[in-house]
């Protein structure tokens, strides 16, 4: 879901987003002179970097188009030739994208996120009291999120939880006004923290990943990406549900109401569907051979051939199109010729995501492979005190976090894992663990409407005060910033 679709813009977005076509320009020249002293490659870069930095952050074009016109400029400029700067386009994890998008496209398509949310929802133990279904409630979101997009899984959870609310109030229960907004809340920030779990949890782990892969030539496969990110979204999510659950209700008879109304809910879905069926045996495939190597890994060791051969022949990239095609094998009606997702619902995945990756991961590379990086570092270090790696993997978990919260999480990894890379080199630092400080960082973001579509969407419902939103989400910021730095320094040097 494209960030310009999530809501109409208000007055102020309307004028950021208008200033960017006179910023961008400025920013172009401005970028032109300061760079004069660098050789021209790098020079006529940093002038199309400053244009596209501000086109994200105002968001004047939509956010693909601004990758595409990024790269095209450079190669109009003389950056590079154009099969060399469109290369990134194909790179694999482009693919994982791809493959990822349609597997989640037949879990909504085919309803399973539903059948998902309120099978756990109805379970016994969460309706014994308020601060357990907030809990549930939030649990579904980030368990959803790790696997489909985080604004798809808000989007599903919101219209169960204002149904919650609707029966209780339709019941005659006195709702203190914080419950409905910390269980929106739940909602919002249940689906952003997931995202952090797993490498397709959200399009900043894929982007960082293929910057470290590219530039640190080192690998984070889908299980040791698990090992960092699960602890992450495990303490912050107990933090986020802790936070709330103190403004939530604590009466045990506050949710009769709710556990009948979810009992009928999942008595209106039915049985299981063929293609329901199918799409947990095409999705848990995927999932089993994403997660196998690490696995092996884990019990033979990185260098047993057994794990070295099924790395090799089965990457994430042509696991997650091997498992996108079984939609297209597993029939639902071979009468009609009808299989589990049609091309038709296929073709609707968020291609910007993957058109905004491609060139990120672009204009990145050719920052490194015309001396822009390098160069952009050597400046970093003389203007930061940042000496050692513990102080960095701080600042850029940190930079990341704060810059999340003014532009897409998506633009915020394309513009700060670069930058990292390159200053950690340039401070002779290694920059591998603040590279993942910063792709999980730019994840972060929970202060305002318009720092996430989650946020914005749970926003519209009218039931969450400003104010409210704003306090809850600095804590999980600050909170986030220092479990992901926490976690990365303990386990990171086991686990790459």
């Amino acid at each position: 879901m494209d960030p310009h679709d999530t809501q109409r813009p208000g007055r102020v977005d309307l004028w950021r987003r208008r200033s960017g076509f006179v910023l961008a320009p400025l920013a172009f020249w401005a970028a032109w002179v300061a760079a004069a002293a660098l050789a021209a490659p790098a020079q006529r870069l940093a002038a199309v970097l400053a244009a596209v930095i501000v086109l994200w952050v105002t968001e004047a074009l939509p956010m693909a188009m601004t990758a595409f016109l990024g790269v095209a400029v450079a190669v109009a400029l003389g950056v590079a030739p154009a099969a060399v700067a469109f290369a990134p386009f194909a790179d694999p994890l482009i693919f994982v994208f791809i493959g990822t998008f349609m597997l989640a496209k037949a879990i909504l398509f085919h309803g399973l996120d539903r059948r998902f949310a309120l099978a756990i929802l109805g379970l016994r133990m969460v309706g014994a009291r308020p601060a357990r279904l907030l809990a549930a409630y939030a649990g579904v979101a980030c368990v959803v999120s790790m696997w489909i997009s985080n604004t798809a899984t808000t989007a599903m959870m919101f219209p169960i939880g204002l149904s919650l609310l609707a029966a209780l109030e339709r019941h005659g229960t006195a709702l203190p006004p914080a419950f409905a907004a910390a269980l929106l809340l739940a909602n919002s920030f249940g689906a952003s923290i997931g995202g952090l779990g797993t490498p397709v949890g959200t399009p900043p782990n894929l982007i960082g990943i293929g910057f470290i892969r590219r530039e640190l030539d080192v690998a984070l496969p889908f299980f040791s990406w698990m090992l960092l990110g699960v602890p992450v979204v495990v303490l912050l999510l107990g933090w986020a549900v802790w936070g709330l659950g103190r403004a939530g209700a604590r009466d045990p008879e506050l949710l009769t109401a709710a556990a009948r109304h979810i009992a009928a809910e999942r008595a209106a879905l039915g049985p299981w569907t063929r293609g329901q069926v199918n799409t947990v045996v095409a999705f848990g495939t995927t999932v089993f051979f994403w997660v196998l190597p690490g696995l092996l890994a884990l019990v033979l060791g990185d260098a047993h051939p057994v794990h070295r051969s099924l790395a090799a022949v089965l990457p994430e990239s042509v696991v997650a199109l091997f498992g996108a095609t079984l939609l297209f094998v597993l029939p639902t009606d071979l009468e009609r010729h009808e299989f589990t997702l049609p091309w038709s619902e296929a073709v609707t995945i968020d291609w910007w995501i993957v058109f905004l990756y491609g060139g990120g991961i672009a204009l990145g590379t050719l920052a490194f492979q015309t001396g822009l990086a390098e160069a952009l570092g050597r400046g970093l270090t003389g203007m930061l005190g940042v000496r050692g790696p513990f102080g960095l993997l701080c600042c850029a978990t940190a930079f990341a976090a704060i810059l999340s919260e003014t532009t897409s999480n998506t633009a915020s990894a394309n513009m700060i894992v670069p930058t990292v890379i390159a200053f950690a080199r340039s401070a002779g630092i290694d920059p591998l663990l603040p590279a993942i400080g910063a792709t999980m960082g730019a994840s972060l973001g929970f202060m305002l409407p318009v720092s996430t579509p989650c946020n914005a969407i749970v926003y519209g419902s009218g039931r969450i005060p400003l104010p409210f939103m704003i306090r809850r989400g600095l804590s999980l910021d600050v909170m986030g910033v220092i479990v992901i730095v926490a976690v990365l320094w303990l386990l990171g040097p086991l686990v790459v």
